[in-house]
């Protein structure tokens, strides 16, 4: 198609010939096994004949659009007649930019596109044109296994046979910070961070106020609920896709563990639909097998945690965590093999992980104390609250010891950059004065505040290749 768009005169469309029709995600064991010549004598996959120069312009407008996605966030050239680049009146801040994290590409393949693309796939009226090509359903299964980072699956693929043979439509990015509570408020919403608001495992949600986003709750060793004072449908205000889609007439199941049924987390990034609570793997696939049945259209998330739970408390690639990824692969290969015929699963992850060994404590070193009125945020993503006239000090002294262990930017840096995506005016409060990101294996701890994850071994939350890239694996009944 591309080259019917490019180059029409070279292309002879009256010898197209149909070939194999099948998806790639049947077709893989037999391609792996005796290659393109045992699934299609001809050489040909997939159907050629309705090639047009319209669906080619289509593709390469696609194309260019990921690859200009995969320039976020590097330094544009000089100006032709010499001159140097636009300053920025009033913002304090180096005129470097930080060059090197992997931005996450909002809007072309990050995690906020899945659901829209899923609901285009189900036909709703009004998700317009997905960012992300996956083919029309009856039904959609979409199972997000919490830890799932692409690097790691990629390095483990022997321990899940059925996940690596699956159709790829990814890789994406998740967002920052690369988080659990961010990650499913994008995911639900269809938005990047700086829109829905949930910018933080914890952020400042109100002036002297802490909000820890995954239990919502008051962080600390005397957590108070903070669902009353802070009602989860005004933190994160948006319509999620879920309630889009159960307006479109659409049967919507969220399926998860049923201590998340009402909490916070839940009730600010997964509303809508019917949520049915389960206790372990058996259930789990059980019910969302059982969404996906019968004649109507529909939509069912089912959410897996165990793996980002063993991969913390273990490390990612530890044994315990490849026996886990199996068994997540046997639940995967369980759950496609008894899909209705014109049902479709999607697998993906919030995040990826990292094994850490550079700890900081912020709780123990006055020098990252200095002028912090309130610190949020994660081991691998810190937003630093600073007390009036700081910023420059605070800024100062976290580079200096963090040095290079993390990319410490002021606030306004970080939003400029793309870090959280386009920033709502009413969520800038809830971003760091200074936002430190870690890198390699630099974790920046709160033993005081944060004692149990403070002392894991495996970490998440920024915007490294790791933590950042996730799978979109696509399989059909």
């Amino acid at each position: 198609m591309l080259f019917v768009a490019l180059a029409p005169g070279l292309v002879r469309t009256d010898a197209a010939a149909a070939g194999n029709p099948a998806p790639l995600a049947e077709l893989m064991p037999a391609l792996r096994a005796g290659g393109v010549a045992a699934v299609s004598p001809s050489g040909v996959l997939g159907d050629p004949t309705g090639a047009s120069a319209e669906e080619g312009e289509r593709l390469l407008a696609a194309m260019a659009a990921r690859l200009r996605a995969s320039w976020r966030g590097r330094e544009p050239p000089p100006p032709e007649d010499g001159g140097s680049r636009p300053s920025h009146p009033g913002r304090r801040w180096d005129a470097e930019r930080v060059a090197d994290p992997m931005l996450p590409a909002y809007g072309h393949r990050s995690l906020a596109e899945v659901l829209p693309a899923l609901l285009a796939a189900l036909g709703v009226p009004g998700a317009g044109e997905p960012a992300l090509p996956i083919g029309p359903a009856r039904a959609v299964g979409l199972l997000l296994v919490d830890g799932l980072g692409s690097d790691l699956l990629r390095a483990h693929a022997a321990d899940a046979p059925f996940l690596s043979s699956m159709g790829e439509a990814g890789p994406l990015t998740v967002g920052f910070p690369s988080s659990t509570s961010i990650s499913l408020a994008s995911l639900g919403t269809g938005l990047p961070p700086g829109a829905h608001g949930m910018l933080g495992i914890s952020f400042r949600a109100g002036p002297g106020d802490m909000l820890d986003t995954l239990r919502w709750v008051t962080p600390g060793a005397k957590p108070t609920d903070l669902r009353r004072r802070f009602p989860p449908e005004e933190v994160q205000p948006h319509t999620t896709a879920f309630e889009r889609a159960e307006a479109a007439g659409v049967e919507v199941t969220v399926v998860s563990k049923a201590e998340f049924g009402g909490s916070g987390l839940t009730r600010a990034a997964l509303r809508g639909g019917r949520f049915v609570g389960t206790y372990a793997l058996g259930d789990l696939a059980a019910e969302l097998v059982s969404a996906l049945a019968g004649p109507l259209v529909r939509l069912c998330y089912a959410y897996h945690a165990d793996l980002d739970a063993v991969g913390h408390l273990h490390g990612p690639g530890s044994l315990p965590w490849r026996l886990q990824l199996a068994q997540i692969d046997r639940l995967v290969q369980m759950v496609v093999e008894l899909l209705p015929s014109d049902a479709m699963l999607v697998v993906t992850g919030d995040h990826g992980m990292v094994r850490v060994d550079n700890v900081v404590d912020a709780d123990r070193e006055p020098v990252l104390q200095e002028g912090v009125a309130l610190l949020g945020g994660d081991p691998r993503a810190r937003h630093v609250y600073v007390r009036d006239g700081a910023r420059d000090d605070v800024l100062a002294a976290w580079r200096a010891r963090l040095g290079d262990g993390a990319w410490v930017v002021p606030g306004e840096q970080a939003i400029a950059e793309g870090w959280f995506g386009p920033v709502d005016d009413g969520m800038r409060a809830r971003i760091g004065d200074v936002v430190a990101a870690a890198r390699d294996t630099t974790a920046i701890v709160r033993t005081e505040v944060e004692p149990v994850i403070s002392r894991l071994p495996g970490q998440h939350g920024s915007l490294t290749a790791a933590e950042q890239r996730v799978p979109l694996l696509v399989a059909r009944g």
